[in-house]
């Protein structure tokens, strides 16, 4: 407010002075007498003044379009001028125009204009690389690879390019599916940053779809490193490439180079299944078998599961079903309300002919969580107590129908795995199978191949029916044999 008052105030004053000087020299009588060739001018204050004024503007006009032929005599010469530098301005704020163009049609997805777009602004620019990286991108969203690749081979000579341009040959490799080429394009763009995140997974994920353990660890540890991952966290996925690692090594007949790796992963992660049956193995194989037992029992007591028990019976393969009982109780104990505890005594006892304890052993578990495994064991019990064959058959038909219970479920995509792995089939997801109930049913049941003796009988059971006569059933096998977690059985991770 004051200074929009401050300049009124001062263009009156302008205008107030401007006025009363006109008046002063309007009211002298000083003439201004101007001879030139024969021509003689009298001119009073006012209009001397105004000549003045004239002369010099006419002159400054003189001056300037005399600079203008000048530079233009200097720009047809090829030289820079004004001119020159007035047209670079004006090709300068369209291609400007062109790059904010091209990166808005990226950002919508318009492959095609974003192109068109990054052609110009490389015309009118003298910016290889912004311009260079724009038709890269352009031609890779428009599906061009040849132009694509060409563009990014480009920038490959420039330094501050070459990470995105090594970023963009791997992208295109793994849109063509050459994951090996697309792997050592990763292997180079970790080189140049390795603390790059999106570079890491992408590394980690070709590392271990190729097998490359080693490698898959090197790079989850400088994820680590980078702060990415949690050390809970880091510790359980590098137990997981440890045990893998650990597979290949075994699988190249180097079995104590295996068991150390096993060993050193089931330390990194009690609770990784797999790792801990195979360092118990490894340590049976030593003869190590207390420190074997030890290791079963605290996987046991964090995550029951049957190749933890599997390996468990390995430890005295030799042993009668009633030493084994009470050898597994010290595993048992560790986690006692488990259900995989239960149903692995109910199986122990029935191994042992003691009905009325496996039964008991039961409890409410085969109403309480009625899985198709634990209906088996129901009939298996009613047949080892004699129950008319009706009754065996109501637990039989219903473990057809009930769900098959814990196995390995993939957490990202819910996929069911017959087997653990660290990669899901499906997905593709690292370290993402857990051994829970599956949301829906529809996979086979791992364990129920152990109860099929207790189904079928010996092989020297009854023959089928063959009277004809529809009302005369086939009867079950009177005496059936069962010896779960068999020592020579092979696990299922």
């Amino acid at each position: 407010m004051l200074w929009s008052l401050a300049k009124v105030l001062i263009f009156v004053a302008i205008v107030g002075g401007l006025s009363h000087a006109g008046g002063i020299l309007i009211d002298r009588e000083e003439t201004l007498r101007i001879a030139v060739a024969g021509w003689e001018f009298t001119l009073g204050p006012m209009a001397a003044t105004i000549a003045v004024v004239v002369v010099i503007t006419a002159l400054w006009l003189v001056l300037k379009l005399t600079g203008l032929i000048v530079s233009v005599l200097k720009f047809l010469a090829g030289d820079e001028t004004a001119i020159s530098r007035y047209f670079d301005r004006s090709r300068t704020r369209r291609g400007q125009a062109a790059v904010s163009d091209a990166l808005l049609a990226l950002a919508a997805g318009e492959g095609k204009l974003a192109a068109d777009r990054a052609d110009a602004a490389a015309r009118l620019l003298d910016q290889p690389m912004l311009t260079t990286l724009l038709r890269a991108q352009a031609a890779q969203m428009a599906g061009d690879t040849v132009r694509a690749t060409d563009a990014y081979k480009a920038l490959l000579e420039n330094d501050k390019a070459r990470f995105v341009a090594v970023r963009g040959l791997m992208q295109i490799k793994l849109d063509e599916g050459d994951t090996a080429t697309a792997l050592q394009l990763a292997q180079k763009a970790f080189q140049l940053r390795p603390k790059h995140g999106e570079t890491q997974d992408v590394l980690l994920r070709l590392q271990t779809g190729a097998g490359d353990w080693k490698g898959a660890r090197a790079t989850l540890k400088a994820e680590q490193g980078a702060g990415r991952l949690p050390r809970d966290v880091w510790q359980r996925r590098d137990a997981v490439l440890a045990l893998q690692e650990a597979r290949g090594v075994l699988d190249d007949g180097a079995s104590i180079e295996a068991r150390e790796a096993a060993i050193a992963a089931n330390r990194a992660s009690p609770d990784l299944i797999p790792a801990a049956a195979m360092a118990a193995r490894g340590l049976i194989e030593q003869g190590k078998a207390r420190k074997a037992a030890r290791i079963l029992e605290k996987t046991w007591s964090v995550r029951p599961h049957p190749d933890i028990a599997r390996a468990y019976a390995q430890i005295a393969p030799d042993e009668t079903p009633m030493q084994r009982i009470k050898r597994f109780r010290a595993l048992t104990k560790t986690n006692p309300g488990h259900e995989e505890s239960v149903l692995l005594g109910a199986e122990l006892l029935i191994a042992a002919e003691d009905f009325p304890a496996a039964r008991r052993a039961m409890g409410d578990l085969p109403t309480r969580h009625p899985t198709a495994r634990a209906l088996t064991i129901m009939a298996a019990i009613e047949r080892g107590e004699g129950s008319d064959d009706a009754v065996v058959r109501g637990w039989l038909a219903g473990a057809l129908t009930a769900p098959r219970g814990p196995q390995w479920v993939c957490g990202s995509c819910h996929t069911v795995h017959s087997h653990w792995a660290p990669i899901c089939a499906n997905c593709g997801g690292f370290d993402t199978l857990d051994w829970t109930d599956p949301p829906s049913v529809g996979a086979p049941e791992r364990t129920g191949s152990e109860m099929l003796p207790l189904i079928i009988g010996t092989p020297d059971a009854p023959a089928p029916n063959h009277s004809g006569d529809p009302n005369t059933e086939t009867p079950l096998p009177e005496t059936v044999h069962v010896a779960p977690y068999a020592a020579d059985q092979k696990p299922h991770s």
